[in-house]
């Protein structure tokens, strides 16, 4: 990664913006939006700052930054300690895409293209799992079983495949828990080509995103390891331990 991709909460906090005309304005929009305040001082609690001015960008960036502001400063990705990517809004879920300031354009294509993938009706379906997640904790005690649970109905034509509409998410969630059963644990075994992660298959992708251990030769590709999800446990070898439990995927060289 060039750069961290973070959400911020903006609710009931200042936000300064400075400048007039569209590009001020736009910020200021997406501030509200966002829940934010937009303000035109930079008072002690204010944090971040847009900064859209014709002349003398660079030297009120600085000036801001010096009082400990992050800051943004419209079409000068150069100046910028942030950039703010393109937005698709199914609150509350959010899809950033972000180039690093490369190009606001192919951002925009890119969310253009997602909101076509995208179910209107997914803010929907994340309500509902949230309003769900308590039961399902107290029903399913443990961390795997929970996130094997989410993991079969987020499934790709499962009933809550989020790419496909979703009428009734929180009936399909109880129809789900009502016959919840433990945990699948087991070892999938994946030997690499040269070709990496290019030559991977759906089943070795899903197997990856789900494991709870990660057994790898010490010259593993990174862009396999890439793959796992970020909270897996990593080894370095060519079989689990002695007692290995959960989901285990073994790596091996062809």
């Amino acid at each position: 990664m060039e750069v961290l991709p973070l959400f911020l909460v903006l609710r009931g906090r200042p936000v300064l913006v400075l400048g007039e005309g569209e590009a001020a304005d736009a910020k200021r929009r997406l501030v509200l939006e966002a829940g934010g305040t937009p303000v035109g001082e930079p008072g002690p609690d204010v944090r971040i700052g847009f900064v859209a001015v014709a002349e003398g960008a660079e030297a009120l960036a600085a000036a801001l930054r010096a009082r400990g502001l992050l800051v943004n400063v419209v079409d000068r990705p150069e100046l910028c300690d942030f950039t703010v990517p393109a937005i698709l809004d199914r609150a509350p879920v959010t899809v950033a895409i972000g180039t690093g300031g490369a190009s606001a354009s192919l951002a925009k294509a890119l969310k253009e293209r997602l909101a076509l993938l995208l179910p209107p009706q997914l803010g929907a379906l994340a309500v509902a799992i949230r309003d769900a997640r308590a039961e399902v904790a107290q029903r399913l005690a443990g961390v795997r079983d929970r996130r094997e649970f989410w993991a079969r109905l987020l499934a790709p034509g499962a009933p809550l495949d989020p790419l496909a509409p979703s009428p009734d998410p929180a009936s399909a969630i109880a129809a789900a828990l009502a016959g919840a059963g433990p945990t699948r644990a087991g070892v999938t075994a994946i030997t690499l080509s040269h070709e990496g992660a290019d030559a991977l298959t759906l089943a070795e992708l899903r197997a990856l995103a789900s494991a709870d251990l990660v057994v790898h030769p010490a010259d593993c590709p990174a862009d396999v390891l890439a793959l796992a999800r970020r909270d897996s446990a990593r080894l370095v070898g060519d079989a689990p331990p002695p007692g290995a439990t959960g989901r285990v995927v073994v790596l091996r060289s062809r």
